[in-house]
Parts: structure tokens; sequence; C-alpha cells
């Protein structure tokens, strides 16, 4: 027994608190959530017992039991922690945060996705004690707004990446707040943050000139005036999620690729008015793309496949293109894309003239790519007399 009421069992005695920390750092928090019921402990208090300054890293993710008392026994005991994943432990409250805030200044990286419970105190405390942070997620809290984002930056100026998914309470003057103290910040998430506009994407801009990775899906407010703001201000831009972002136009998307050549991940699902153009500046100026989501995108064409087939990126870098729902690709988009050797993944869901035999003509010469895609078998009619059955139109993965 390890862990036990009296604390005296014989595995304590006899291995010193390295070595067990040692042999723990290999169970996934499941298994030592059934170490901690089986010896009748409590889990987070008396890892943090044992394991106390020695401890760096830590995940509860899913915990749904653990709340602010053993978070708060954790926190006194394990004072240089620098990784802490809190992800879904939905029983948490400010009062973490405000533990985390007076015992854990070495902290770095802190993830509080789902932590519905979270408020603008919590940023507020983690502001004044946890200024080493660079990496806070607070995915889903939607509660905090502006003046929470403000409290958090003006304390942890040191963030270099900030996630805000479905945050639906931030505006404008929150992206304001990180542009002024955020210098250094490389990564920044806004999926589903509908009240944000291209006023803030600007701000952003101008302020963090250091941005590799930007997520924008679901702010279907954003136009061009956003993709040119990116466009002169980010000059190092990894990664654009713009997905859902139905005013967006080939004319921005020209100005960010002539001038963002590092882009490497794009997804432009739903970018309705987006057309072959965009392929073509992507073709010619963004040597290192791997991915590239174009799902919805109507107006896209074999020609467009053709022109991304036939550049450098698609020669040496593509690996997953997702085309679902592109009426207009046909098998001649397949035949272009034989030339991509490094592809991997193709998706073709909705693509309608696309045919099973243009998918196996590719793949012979491409035997590695997985390809997603389904065909609806033809329903026969209804028998004489109306009691036949009709078939489903299930789908067949390829």
């Amino acid at each position: 027994m390890v862990f036990s009421n009296n604390d005296e069992g014989l595995i304590n005695k006899k291995l010193p608190k390295e070595l067990l920390l040692r042999i723990f750092s290999f169970l996934d928090i499941v298994t030592l959530c059934r170490c901690a019921q089986i010896s009748k402990g409590r889990v987070v208090e008396n890892i943090s017992k044992r394991c106390g300054g020695f401890l760096r890293k830590l995940s509860l993710r899913g915990c749904i039991g653990v709340g602010d008392s053993s978070l708060k026994t954790f926190a006194q005991n394990c004072r240089n922690i620098e990784h802490l994943n809190l992800n879904g432990c939905t029983k948490i409250t400010d009062s973490t945060c405000y533990s985390l805030s007076r015992f854990c200044a070495k902290l770095k990286h802190l993830d509080l996705t789902s932590c519905v419970s979270i408020t603008n105190s919590s940023l507020k405390g983690i502001s004044e004690g946890c200024r080493n942070l660079e990496y806070l997620n607070l995915s889903w809290c939607d509660q905090i707004t502006k003046d929470g984002i403000e409290a958090l930056v003006r304390g942890c100026r040191g963030l270099k990446a900030l996630l805000l998914r479905g945050c639906t309470q931030l505006e404008d003057e929150a992206l304001k707040h990180i542009q002024n103290y955020c210098h250094e910040l490389v990564s920044l998430n806004l999926q589903s943050c509908p009240r944000i506009t291209d006023e803030g994407v600007v701000q952003i801009c101008r302020g963090c000139h250091r941005l590799q990775a930007l997520c924008l899906s679901g702010c279907s407010n954003l136009t061009d005036t956003s993709l040119t703001a990116l466009a002169l201000n980010c000059p190092r831009l990894q990664i654009l999620e713009a997905a859902r972002c139905s005013h967006l136009t080939d004319a921005g998307f020209t100005l960010l690729a002539r001038n963002c050549h590092d882009l490497e991940k794009m997804d432009l699902e739903e970018c309705v008015l987006i057309t072959d153009s965009t392929l073509i500046q992507l073709s010619i100026h963004c040597p290192n793309l791997q991915a590239l989501s174009l799902s919805h995108c109507e107006l896209i064409t074999d020609d467009g496949i053709l022109h991304l087939s036939n550049s450098s990126c698609g020669h040496e870098r593509l690996q997953v293109l997702e085309l679902d729902n592109c009426l207009l690709i046909t098998d001649v988009a397949l035949e272009h894309l034989e030339h991509c050797r490094g592809l991997e993944r193709l998706e073709l869901y909705d693509c309608q003239q696309v045919t099973r035999a243009g998918i196996k003509r590719m793949r012979a010469q491409l035997p590695h790519v997985k390809v997603h895609a389904y065909f609806a078998p033809v329903t026969p009619p209804t028998a004489v007399g109306g009691s036949g059955h009709r078939l489903c139109r299930c789908c067949v993965i390829l």
C-alpha cells in the first residue's frame, strides 16, 4: 500500500521521495486515482504531499471530482509546479486560482479549459501571483470579459500563447489590452468569439508582430480588413484558421499570401467567396504549406487544384487537403494531385463529381494516402404493391 490514512505504508518507509516521484511519473492520472482509491486516500493531496517541491508538471485533465480544497493543498505543497492542466475540472472556482496565485509563482503553463465557474477575479489573482505565465488556456470559460483580460495582461506580460475559444463575452477592447501588453505573443485563439470585429484584429496585429498562429474561426463579422492587417504586420504567421468567416475574399488572401511566406496550415472552410485565385497565390508565394482545408468553398475548381499540385508546396510539402462539398471538383483534380507525393490525407465528402474509379486511379499512384469519401447507393424502386423495403443510403468510407 503506497498511501494510507496513517501514512505508514511499507513503501513509504523504504523508498525516498525522489524515487517515488520517478515511479509515479510513469502512471497516467486514471491509474493514480485507482491507486488512491485502493489505499483509501485522496489522490491530489497525497501526490502533493509525497512529491512536494519535486513536482514540476501535473495533468488532472478530466478529473471532474477534483475541487478547490484539494488544489489548495496541492498549491501549498508543490510550489515549484510549472505546468498544470486542469482541463475539464468543472468543480473548481476562483478559489483555486487564488491558491495558485499565492503559492505557485513559478507557474508557466496553465490550462483551465471548460472550468466554467472561473471569472475575472481568477485572472486578477493569476496576474498578481503568476507573472512567469507563458501559456494560458481559458477556452469555454464564458464568464470572462474584457476586464478580466485587462487584469491578466497587465501582470502576465510574458504570455506567448493565449487560448480564448468560446469566451463569448469578449469584445474588441479585450484585444486592445492584449495589444498593449503582450508583445511576446505567438499564438492566439479566438474561435467562436462572435463579438470580435476587424477593429480588434487590427489592434492585435499592430501590437503582436511575432504572431505565428491565429485562430479566428467562427468570428463571422471579419472582412478582408483583418487579412490586410495580418499581411502588413505579422510576417511570421504560420497557422491561420478562418473557418466560417464568410466575408473573406480572394483580395484579402492574395495580400496575405504575398506577405506571409511561412504559412504552413490554413483552415478556410466555408470561406465561400474564395476562388481558384486564392489557390494560385498560395501556390506561388507559400512554399511551406502542409495542410489546407477548403471544405464548402464551392467556387474552387479543378484548375485551382492544378496550380496547387504543380507548385513547390504541392510537390514537396502538402500532406492534408480537405475538399468536402467542393461541388465543382472532379476526377481531373485527383489526376493533378498525383503529383503531390507527400499527400497523406484527402477529404472528399459530398464531392458529387468525384467517382470511385477516379479515387482508385489516384491511389494506384499514391498508395499511402487516406481518402475519406462516401457514395450513396442507388435506391431501388419500391416493389409492386408497396411491400418492398428501400435500402438505407449509407456511407462507404474508402
